[in-house]
């Protein structure tokens, strides 16, 4: 439903005043919440689904109970399937008066409207809670594949329209709304990290990540590109008339009872605009230590230093390692009541209670050195720093653990020892480094093998060579592989689990800081002194049986 209509909504009747709906609406564009998780907050409402009775009153109607209902076949029959996705209706009772039905969108007076025309018979609006009566849909109506192709024919075939009103109108259109929707559900269902939109010149392909990888949808028409962006843009709240300049937003989605965060990014290419979608997964923010797989000396190692009053510990990876994952976890650890815990992140990814966490904006000149400066008057034991990007931020970072804080941050670079060469090329002296680091974790993220479908396989010498071993060390050890199966999706992998590198800076490894030793250097040090690789902790899961060959060679 219209955040602004329900606003609007509590306001005619006495529930809110002017000046409180002005700051739910600023709430809602600034947050990128649900309407009714914000009217909660605000205490307008104890709960979410107390909006349903109030937008009931306003209709002259009656709420009904549909979350253990089954609707008979024979009501169903009535309303087509593809007439019920397009305009989110579910029949739930049919009687002399004419046909009941409850409404993903119950305030748009339109869709009542649209449903007497096509159904050609009087239709009276009930109210159930959107999420559910969408489910209901989904469940009753069929796969999510059949909804595609029901929704693909309500389109008329012919070039979009350039006019900005057209453009908008398309995009608020029904069948693109259930479109989107039925999209992001189901790559949300299917555990995608991120969602791409990407248009070319004579098709539009939806692409979604799972485990590390990309998989393609069944591509719409390429004439809908357009109506089919500007919806996400709409729902992100972006400027669907600007496509020059690339913007971000947020949306935030009801997927049933769970909550989705997106994060949304746009960028001008040659035919259109390539918009991303980055799925926050609220679950795995929720993810201690102790869940993470983390090998006994590294979780034993962790610990420890997270408890120290100073100092700096670094995660270190590509994009999408899950470094953010394995700090929030840490920090979770140490979230008590005697301490005081500050973050500066690029965006706030996701909210954890009892933490102070500061979104940077540099479009209003709030970077990290600012905010971290601003830290330090701010009595805090503990700081998180969303990425050490420049000299000014590691220098910052560095002051602060010399004068009795502990930081913890990350940084892109290939191995743990990587990191400490990265520190010194970015302008940081040395001796600093040497004296503030505590330890680095380099880490990488690899597909599980399925449970369900993992078999024994024989290895060529090929690949083994690839690996740097040779056929003759192996003795008895087992290789396993995924069959595929349709739990996985027939790619023989479900979940995925860490690869860990741990650096610790011990005495002999901080005189070879001071004395600028390259990375080369302080890595065979670090072996020497009892690190395991990445590529040996690789080798470790897949003598485990946890990972193949393929996932290690790929990642290390």
């Amino acid at each position: 439903m219209d955040n602004n209509q329900i606003v609007e909504l509590f306001q005619s009747r006495g529930l809110i005043d002017r000046s409180l709906a002005q700051d739910i609406l600023n709430e809602i564009t600034h947050s990128g919440k649900e309407i009714a998780e914000i009217l909660t907050d605000f205490q307008v409402i104890q709960s979410r689904d107390d909006i349903w009775p109030i937008v009931a009153s306003e209709l002259g109607t009656h709420v009904v109970d549909i979350s253990n209902w089954e609707p008979p076949e024979a009501l169903l029959n009535l309303v087509p399937a593809g007439t019920a996705r397009l305009h989110g209706a579910l029949p739930v009772q049919f009687d002399d008066t004419g046909l009941h039905v409850a409404l993903v969108d119950p305030l748009n007076p339109q869709t009542a409207e649209d449903l007497r025309f096509a159904l050609d018979r009087e239709i009276h609006v009930v109210v159930a809670p959107d999420y559910l009566v969408e489910a209901k849909i989904n469940d009753c109506y069929g796969g999510e594949g059949k909804a595609m192709d029901d929704i693909l024919s309500q389109f008329e075939v012919g070039g979009p329209s350039e006019n900005l009103e057209d453009l908008e109108n398309e995009a608020n259109s029904a069948p693109i709304i259930r479109y989107v929707d039925l999209v992001l559900y189901q790559a949300i269902k299917e555990k995608a990290s991120d969602i791409h939109f990407e248009p070319f010149e004579k098709d539009f392909k939806i692409r979604y990540r799972v485990d590390g990888a990309l998989y393609e949808m069944a591509p719409p028409p390429v004439h809908l590109a357009l109506p089919i962006l500007s919806r996400v843009k709409v729902m992100a709240n972006m400027n669907i008339a600007e496509r020059r300049v690339p913007q971000d937003g947020r949306i935030v989605k009801q997927v049933g009872e769970k909550q989705v965060d997106m994060r949304v990014s746009s960028l001008p290419t040659h035919h259109g605009e390539s918009i991303v979608l980055r799925v926050l997964d609220r679950s795995s923010v929720n993810l201690t230590m102790e869940n993470l797989g983390l090998p006994d000396h590294i979780f034993e190692y962790i610990s420890e230093t997270i408890e120290k009053p100073n100092g700096i510990f670094i995660v270190t990876g590509p994009t999408g390692a899950g470094k953010t994952t394995t700090l929030y976890a840490a920090l979770r650890r140490i979230n008590t009541i005697d301490a005081k815990l500050l973050t500066a992140e690029d965006p706030v990814e996701y909210d954890i209670d009892g933490i102070i966490q500061i979104p940077i904006n540099e479009a209003i000149g709030l970077d990290f050195p600012r905010v971290l400066r601003a830290f330090l008057r701010q009595d805090p034991d503990r700081i998180m720093i969303g990425e050490m990007r420049d000299k000014d931020t590691a220098t910052i970072g560095i002051q602060a653990a010399l004068t009795g804080h502990l930081v913890l941050s990350t940084l892109h670079t290939n191995d743990a020892a990587g990191a400490v060469t990265r520190l010194i090329d970015m302008g940081c002296e040395p001796f600093l480094v040497a004296a503030s680091l505590e330890g680095v974790l380099a880490q990488r993220l690899l597909r599980s093998i399925c449970k369900d479908c993992k078999a024994e396989y024989e290895p060529t010498e090929a690949i083994l060579a690839q690996l740097g071993v040779s056929p003759h060390e192996l003795g008895d050890k087992q290789f396993y592989t995924g069959a595929g199966c349709d739990v996985c999706g027939q790619t023989g992998y479900r979940g995925r689990r860490g690869l860990y590198e741990l650096l610790n800076v011990t005495d002999p490894i901080r005189e070879l800081i001071t004395a600028r030793a390259p990375t080369v250097v302080l890595k065979q040090k670090a072996v020497e002194l009892g690190m395991n690789s990445l590529r040996e902790d690789g080798l470790r899961n897949i003598y485990l049986g946890e990972t193949t060959i393929e996932e290690v060679l790929k990642y290390t």
